[in-house]
């Protein structure tokens, strides 16, 4: 490999949305497709079957729980590539909603994946994405719809344009903490870990977009976060109305924005349309 093959990968994609994804990166984009998956047995699992229609794949490992795993990952790109062209965060995890696991736990459990791992992900990843680069955060409506039921003084702050990375680490470590105190309804927070940790994610992708613009502005990088839409897969369940492939679409078509596309950019996007955040 040499820095002149370009690179996209997808995270969480042994199963699901994220398996749709790089099969569809497979065949629209020019270079390689890198899969991955915490489960190395799993992972490649899904590569042979890619492999089985004709697609060609490559595999790594990424835990996004794990910081070292991420920075091997890391190391791999910059060695093998210079860099990354197409970075797509779909990594995450959702209680079942006749879990009873106590709510605090799922709150916290549901927040170091996806926020602090996505979060993490970015810091490693960011750095190396390249010129005309694009980064997808699969984030959820679930996100739109949890914002709504927050409090007044928490939903402003949630859509500030001035919002710093360190005061929304702040806001999902708090609401982790409420949880646990039990004081989460009384501090204005919804009743869906889920959905708080996708308001962290949309949020993240925001601060991230305008972090690029200010720093990076001539490399015509775009980021955004998007929502597949409710899917069959295992976290979905099996009446969902989307397939994974259709999952997919709107995530597939951010990350193959035109080079010379001006946007959408720091947007939340659904069915390929910005969504009012």
């Amino acid at each position: 490999m040499s820095s002149s093959t370009r690179v996209a990968l997808v995270t969480g994609a042994s199963k699901g949305v994220g398996f749709a994804i790089v099969r569809d990166l497979c065949r629209q984009f020019q270079g390689d497709v890198v899969l991955t998956a915490p489960d190395e047995a799993q992972g490649r699992a899904a590569v042979q079957q890619l492999q089985a229609e004709g697609l060609s794949p490559r595999f790594h490992q990424l835990d996004i729980d794990d910081l070292q795993s991420i920075r091997a990952l890391r190391d791999f790109l910059r060695k093998e590539y210079g860099g990354l062209d197409v970075l797509v965060n779909n990594a995450g995890i959702a209680f079942k909603t006749a879990d009873t696991t106590p709510f605090h736990i799922q709150a916290e459990v549901t927040m170091k994946t996806n926020f602090f791992g996505t979060r993490d992900a970015c810091t490693e990843l960011l750095p190396l994405i390249k010129p005309q680069g694009r980064v997808v955060n699969v984030s959820s409506s679930v996100s739109v719809s949890s914002l709504k039921k927050c409090s007044p003084e928490l939903q402003q702050k949630f859509r500030s344009e001035t919002i710093t990375e360190e005061e929304l680490v702040g806001l999902m470590n708090k609401f982790v903490e409420d949880t646990k105190n039990g004081v989460h309804r009384k501090e204005g927070w919804p009743d869906t870990a889920y959905g708080v940790t996708k308001i962290g994610v949309t949020v993240l992708s925001r601060i991230h977009a305008r972090k690029l613009s200010e720093q990076r502005g001539g490399d015509k990088i775009l980021l955004n976060a998007c929502c597949p839409g409710w899917v069959r897969t295992d976290m979905g369940g099996p009446k969902a109305p989307k397939s994974p492939e259709e999952g997919a679409e709107t995530p597939v078509y951010l990350a193959l924005l035109p080079s010379d596309a001006k946007g959408p950019h720091g947007e939340f996007v659904h069915e390929k349309e910005v969504v009012q955040w």
